[in-house]
């Protein structure tokens, strides 16, 4: 029997709710009894995926689903350029980073080339997000000597037993620490009017002091730079400047998660703390950087990083092995040669303005929101009281992916849908999405 921890995910499959069918049953009967009950899957009628390409995942029938959730494969599902490279780099050479190999330099070069108006000065390699999260706290409580830590009330940075204590979107079964405090998403839809940058500083300096009331030294200000989880919050740019600001006064760092909004997706920069022209003092990064395959890491500042090198020896086996950066060479690469940012940035307004447009015949529509190739559709029952309407969301959901369109939620309220396709989305392909969720929302209207 699943978890009530199932109830955090928008769009769980919850044993018992929907008849999947005999062969879906045995299949999910033997996963269980295989994997234990700590795994999820997603969706009513669960997807049993046997190949990718491009922005299509295919069932073993051979039906295709449009996938725009999917941010690990940021540039499509088996990318030519990357399995290639993985291909040649493994037939060659797979070892780690207690050897010399130009492969590892080159990829530090070509990441910190890409944020030149900052002190960014080393890369550190990890194999997950949340390996890169845990690494950054840790050199953030060297560097400062303190261990607070503060993020937004829906934030997700990882899963490790550091980091899971300054994720709340894992839900409330997950224990945050005593040395972590939250503050609201700066929501424009919900702003009120209020100057977001104002209330957003306020709430940040509100949370150092009352982490120095419980006798706590800040060790850390940690935000997903478009706030993905929650509710993709990328308005307006600049507002985290005074914020940046209030953290360093206190003596802590500040920290840009980029596992989500990073490697062009806002459609603007590689990064999204770019838009608000701020200098973070680690930066990390995560899921699209290999395309699928397992790398991710940091960049940080020679101050940041001095004294966590004197006292630490960093050693991962597999992180910064010439497989997986031969990998994340050619993501960069890719990026650059087929444009994808300006494709990001030109995509993402027509799949935004015609979400935008649909809001004219869907009075659940509450907002549209995002930047490049980044949305989020707050559905709500009301729109003068932009109450949330989680149930609405989770039929939506589900009902595009009975259509073929591949798509979660987010937010507090659980009803805003995430919206994050490859980068390589095409015109057309952002015209399905829209057609499919038009019907959807009068398909799941009807349905209350």
């Amino acid at each position: 029997m699943k978890s009530t921890t199932d109830l955090n995910m928008v769009n769980a499959y919850i044993p018992g709710r929907a008849d999947v069918g005999p062969v879906t049953a045995a299949m999910i009967e033997r996963r269980d009894a295989l994997l234990g009950p700590a795994y999820r899957l997603m969706y009513e009628h669960p997807l049993h995926i046997v190949r990718g390409e491009g922005v299509w995942l295919m069932d073993p029938d051979g039906r295709r689903y449009l996938d725009i959730y999917n941010n690990v494969a940021s540039l499509g599902h088996c990318h030519p350029a990357v399995t290639e490279a993985v291909c040649n780099q493994v037939k060659v050479l797979a070892t780690n980073t207690r050897y010399l190999h130009d492969t590892i330099l080159e990829l530090a070069e070509r990441l910190l080339a890409t944020v030149p108006e900052t002190e960014l000065a080393h890369l550190m390699l990890t194999c997950t997000g949340s390996e890169a999260n845990d690494i950054a706290y840790r050199i953030a409580q060297v560097r400062t000597g303190g261990t607070g830590v503060i993020v937004t009330e829906t934030a997700y940075h990882g899963f490790t037993d550091a980091v899971s204590k300054f994720s709340p979107s894992l839900g409330t079964t997950v224990d945050l620490g005593a040395h972590v405090r939250t503050v609201p998403a700066p929501c424009l839809y919900h702003a009120e009017g209020a100057d977001l940058a104002e209330r957003f500083t306020r709430d940040v300096e509100a949370a150092i002091a009352d982490l120095k009331r419980h006798g706590i030294k800040p060790a850390m200000l940690l935000v997903d730079s478009v706030f993905t989880s929650d509710g993709i919050l990328p308005e307006p740019a600049g507002f985290l400047k005074g914020t940046v600001d209030a953290i360093k006064r206190a003596g802590g760092l500040f920290i840009a998660d980029e596992v989500q909004p990073g490697f062009g997706r806002t459609g603007e920069h590689m990064w999204g703390f770019q838009r608000h022209g701020i200098s973070p003092d680690i930066v990390t990064m995560g899921k699209p950087m290999g395309n699928g395959q397992p790398i991710a890491g940091l960049l940080a500042t020679a101050d940041a990083l001095a004294e966590f090198g004197k006292k630490s020896r960093y050693f991962n086996t597999f992180a910064g092995n010439t497989v997986s950066c031969a990998a994340a060479l050619a993501v960069l690469d890719t990026i650059e040669k087929e444009g994808l940012i300006q494709h990001a940035a030109r995509v993402g307004k027509l799949l935004r303005d015609g979400i935008a447009e649909l809001a004219s015949r869907h009075e659940a529509i509450g907002d549209v929101r995002g930047v490049g190739m980044f949305v989020g559709v707050e559905l709500v029952s009301d729109r003068a009281t932009r109450t949330p309407d989680r149930e609405l969301t989770t039929r939506v959901v589900n009902r595009m992916r009975e259509k073929g369109v591949l798509l979660s939620a987010c937010a507090m309220g659980h009803n805003v849908l995430k919206i994050r396709p490859p980068l390589v989305l095409s015109a057309e392909q952002a015209g399905m999405v829209i057609e499919v969720l038009d019907e959807a929302l009068s398909f799941a209207a009807r349905a209350r």
